[in-house]
């Protein structure tokens, strides 16, 4: 029993000097809304912006229609991702060319509607939603022969989890070229995606076809908890990114039968980054093309 203690002690206490040295580092910050992390913390909220898709659905109380979203989430160049640590290091934001959405609209008293987005928890290029529900009300606040004018207040609130700080393909190489920053493993980093809004949609029909803009705001409060080993230290840093953005919508909506409707627009959302310290900040916006299929029973 002596010499198995003698064996084993030595190994115990290697185990534990290890776990002492492994450095947990917490460099938590309140972002300004041009610093590069705030400005694809809002580019990728604004990819997943429950945007109305023309205007309130005439839908009496109690009944209801669903709908599938897609958006393009265009893919950013290696100079967009270099974000962390105020623009220095490149971090993995391509993680999937789109966003999708499952969406319920029921017709409540008063000619308002309601709507519940939710987009499943499924796992793409290491990033997984979790918990993302949007949810809206809104209604036609006038219409006329042809003319439609509508209002919506609108909220989301969720995460997405995944390997951005240290994408697994990077994870434990040893080149510095290709892993500078010494990731021992693919990280587990969590996004906050919550904001709220309004947004405005004057819309034009003509036969089976209905055309709109739509003008609106954003509040975002989004966060990133950080959670990678790299080299000898633990990073659970966390940042946090709150601001306004305006936003802008095109489309165009055709409906195919009484119950089927396809639509497509375009969203823009002006955005703003510095992406060294004391330089410049310039224009980098979101634009992006977005698809909806819709069903009323």
């Amino acid at each position: 029993m002596r010499g198995l203690l003698t064996l084993l002690l030595p190994s115990l206490f290697l185990a534990a000097t290890g776990v002492a040295a492994q450095l947990i580092v917490h460099n938590d910050e309140d972002l300004a809304s041009d610093r590069p992390e705030a400005w694809a913390m809002n580019y990728m909220a604004a990819s997943s912006l429950m945007t109305a898709f023309g205007q309130t659905p005439a839908l009496r109380a109690w009944d209801w229609a669903v709908a599938l979203d897609a958006a393009q989430i265009p893919r950013l160049s290696a100079a967009q991702q270099r974000v962390g640590f105020n623009g220095t290091k490149e971090e993995d934001l391509n993680k999937s060319p789109v966003f999708g959405r499952a969406r319920l609209f029921l017709g409540l008293p008063g000619d308002w509607v309601a709507e519940l987005g939710y987009t499943p928890p499924l796992t793409i290029n290491g990033v997984q939603p979790r918990d993302l529900v949007a949810v809206a009300i809104g209604r036609r606040v006038f219409e006329s022969e042809g003319f439609t004018f509508s209002a919506r207040i609108f909220g989301q609130h969720g995460r997405a989890v995944g390997d951005v700080t240290c994408p697994a393909r990077i994870a434990g190489v040893s080149d510095p070229h290709v892993n500078p920053y010494g990731c021992q493993a693919p990280s587990n980093d969590q996004v906050t995606l919550n904001y709220y809004g309004l947004e405005l949609v004057p819309a034009w029909t003509v036969g089976n076809w209905h055309g709109y803009v739509s003008v609106g705001a954003m509040r975002t409060n989004l966060a990133v908890q950080v959670d990678a080993f790299t080299f000898d230290e633990h990073d659970r840093s966390h940042l946090v990114s709150r601001t306004t953005l305006p936003f802008t919508t095109a489309g165009l909506s055709v409906d195919l039968d009484p119950h089927w409707n396809v639509g497509l627009e375009v969203l823009y959302v002006p955005l703003n980054v510095r992406r060294e310290p004391g330089a410049p900040t310039q224009s980098d916006p979101l634009t992006s093309a977005r698809l909806q299929l819709l069903y009323r029973f």
